[in-house]
């Protein structure tokens, strides 16, 4: 901001020079934050001995103000950019996070094997084979484990191991990539051609 002898304040925005005052800059400043037309004009201008409704005709005649009003419409359009660019990372990250519960394998987090185990003893001495399952899991400080849904151990010892379901990610993604409504594009292809068919069938008696 430049300081003249006129007591203006120029400010330079977005290529060009807009000449506003530092109390006009204020309102818009004030606008932009979300505040309405007459509190804006409060916080900007020495407005206690006006009414409400001199306030308010006041702070419509300037926001009418050519460039104050074209100042109000540049930071704006400012801050719907940075809306647009915030939505469409958030958007990134959330297909992102479904993406992975997609790819996920429960690898990632324990391994399973068979093991052959003595469980008896025949009356001669021989013992009897039997098998067990064995689960290892991966210590939780190695892996990432925000795609985790259930992990706990009952009472009589059943383990339960669960991840967010892999089906319903895969089938978000194919809904938001569009890959359903490609499905139900050839669906509705495919039913129209039946249909065009069994009436060139049924005029072939006639």
């Amino acid at each position: 901001m430049i300081k003249h002898a006129n007591n203006k304040a120029i400010f330079k925005v977005g290529g060009g020079v807009k000449g506003l005052t530092a109390k006009q800059e204020k309102f818009v400043q004030e606008l932009i934050k979300g505040k309405s037309q007459r509190e804006a004009y409060k916080a900007a201008y020495n407005a206690k001995n006006m009414s409400n409704n001199s306030i308010d005709r006041e702070a419509c005649l300037l926001l009418k103000n050519p460039k104050v009003a074209q100042r109000y419409e540049e930071l704006k359009s400012k801050v719907i950019k940075r809306s647009e660019e915030k939505a469409i990372i958030t958007a990134e990250e959330i297909i992102k996070e479904i993406a992975d519960i997609a790819k996920d394998d429960i690898k990632n987090y324990l391994s399973y094997r068979t093991e052959k185990q003595i469980v008896d003893y025949r009356e001669d001495g021989e013992p009897v084979f039997g098998y067990r399952t064995v689960i290892e899991l991966k210590n939780s400080d190695d892996v990432n484990t925000k795609n985790i849904k259930e992990i706990s151990m009952s009472k009589d010892g059943t383990f339960k191991f669960k991840t967010y379901c892999r089906d319903t990610a895969l089938y978000k993604l194919a809904e938001i990539f569009g890959l359903n409504k490609i499905q139900q594009d050839k669906q509705k292809l495919a039913e129209e051609r039946f249909k065009h068919e069994k009436e060139i069938d049924s005029k072939k008696y006639w």
